[in-house]
């Protein structure tokens, strides 16, 4: 047993003075001045206890470009330093191949190394009657939310604007949710070809991502989803919006009462695409791209008015020796950014101590909103009694500055690399075990496990 003694509890609803006790895997009490013959205290004056991060965006050990990304088991420990105790990953279908095939290879290639809880999200690509009858088996067995793609037509992975209306009529049915990739293929494709010759990528380097992908290239497509969903009656959620564009189109759709929601990600908020036109600019690549400064601004009010109602990273981790692969094409340049270790701290940094966002908003947005929508609540999201004790105590006074040197993750660079950060976890607790402290993982690997959840989940 594990009494956590004067901190303060935070939760999306309030924040109180009070102990939490923690019984084998779960809160059994909390309330004042608590006692339990024989227990550890963890004296957290001055602290936050914090529901521990649920990063529901991330790709782990992902094969892309012909390498891999980093590994479950240094992911998920460095999740676990950064405050993160549950991730969602994905099962992404092969052309050809059925969704079932996909859920059990990834669950055997998870099995053993992952060191937090974690689920899945279905991935589509190949849309037909054994997908559709899969995608209503998984809904009622524990995956009831699914990935689709506008974009890698050439691949042949888009889901065209029939497969997408097809697969939200049946999220009408059973509750299920899908998760789109919103970015219109055949003018990015278009643009993408157009800056695709020597001269222009001798000229601006690694900046033709930016070129080619312009704001629109993702608002016009998330215009559409909404559409969609509002005709179909549909359940839609946007991942890693990054326009300030696309967020406003959410905040209209929900106004329609649209059941659609949204996310954006660290790097949409700390950078702008002026990263580009850095010496090692490709290192920043991701899809979609980061934007503008204005797009920054814009997401930082949808966030602060709630349109936006999770943070997560999409975090897919290459080294700087992969991601130097590109050998000057931005085509051949691996998508992605290291990010999971680093939420928690970095958006407490931006959003609470810069812009002043409640503790309570920013708990929802890291924990308890990705819960609900995802169907993890109230197992997961929250600190009650009878909810995992997924717990990070949390040193709002702890100054540091960001440098991947010392984080607990493999990669070799930070895109947020001598940020200063102000507040940082000091314990991470997993179902009632203490996993991480002072930044360094002293759990076991191999002891997290997959989390079914349920459908219909919504905030």
């Amino acid at each position: 047993m594990i009494i956590i003694k004067n901190g303060k509890v935070v939760t999306a609803d309030k924040t109180i003075a009070t102990d939490v006790l923690i019984k084998g895997e779960k809160i059994a009490e909390i309330g004042e001045k608590l006692h339990v013959e024989g227990s550890q205290i963890i004296d957290a004056k001055g602290k936050f206890i914090f529901p521990g991060g649920i990063d529901m965006h991330v790709h782990l050990n992902l094969y892309f470009c012909n390498s891999y990304s980093e590994n479950w088991d240094s992911a998920t420990c460095a999740a676990a330093c950064g405050g993160v105790t549950t991730i969602i990953d994905y099962a992404i279908q092969q052309k050809g191949h059925t969704l079932k095939e996909a859920v059990e290879g990834r669950m055997k290639d998870a099995e053993g190394k992952v060191a937090i809880d974690y689920s899945l999200h279905g991935g589509i690509t190949d849309w037909n009657e054994k997908t559709k009858e899969e995608m209503n088996y998984y809904t009622k067995n524990g995956i009831p939310s699914f990935k689709m793609f506008m974009i890698y037509r050439k691949e042949g992975w888009m889901a065209d604007d029939g497969i997408l209306f097809s697969a939200l009529e049946e999220t009408k049915k059973t509750g299920a949710l899908i998760m789109l990739h919103a970015e219109s293929a055949f003018i990015l494709d278009l643009l993408m070809e157009r800056y695709h010759t020597e001269e222009l990528m001798k000229k601006y380097g690694a900046y033709c991502h930016s070129l080619s992908r312009p704001c629109f290239t993702e608002y016009e497509a998330i215009q559409r989803a909404a559409t969609w969903a509002k005709v179909t009656g549909g359940r839609v959620y946007i991942v890693h919006i990054s326009s300030s564009e696309g967020a406003e189109i959410l905040k209209k759709a929900k106004a329609d009462n649209v059941n659609i929601w949204g996310e954006t990600c660290p790097q949409y908020l700390l950078l702008t695409d002026e990263v580009f036109k850095k010496e090692k600019g490709h290192l920043y690549a991701t899809c979609p791209q980061i934007k503008k400064k204005h797009d920054k601004e814009g997401l930082l009010r949808a966030i602060k008015s709630g349109d936006l109602q999770v943070i997560s990273t999409d975090t897919c981790t290459f080294t700087t020796e992969q991601k130097d692969m590109w050998n000057g094409d931005f085509t051949k340049i691996p998508y992605g950014m290291p990010g999971v270790e680093t939420m928690v701290p970095t958006m407490y940094t931006h959003l609470v101590k810069r812009h002043k966002l409640t503790l309570n908003k920013f708990i929802s947005l890291i924990s308890t909103n990705p819960a609900k929508i995802f169907g993890l609540y109230p197992q997961k999201g929250t600190i009650k009694v009878g909810s995992d004790a997924d717990l990070i105590i949390f040193d709002p006074k702890k100054e540091m500055t960001l440098d991947y040197k010392k984080l607990a993750t493999k990669c070799d660079w930070s895109p947020f690399q001598g940020m200063k950060l102000t507040g940082y976890p000091e314990i991470t607790i997993s179902r009632g075990e203490i996993v991480a402290k002072d930044g360094k993982f002293i759990g076991k690997i191999g002891r997290g496990r997959f989390v079914p959840r349920k459908a219909g989940g919504k905030i």
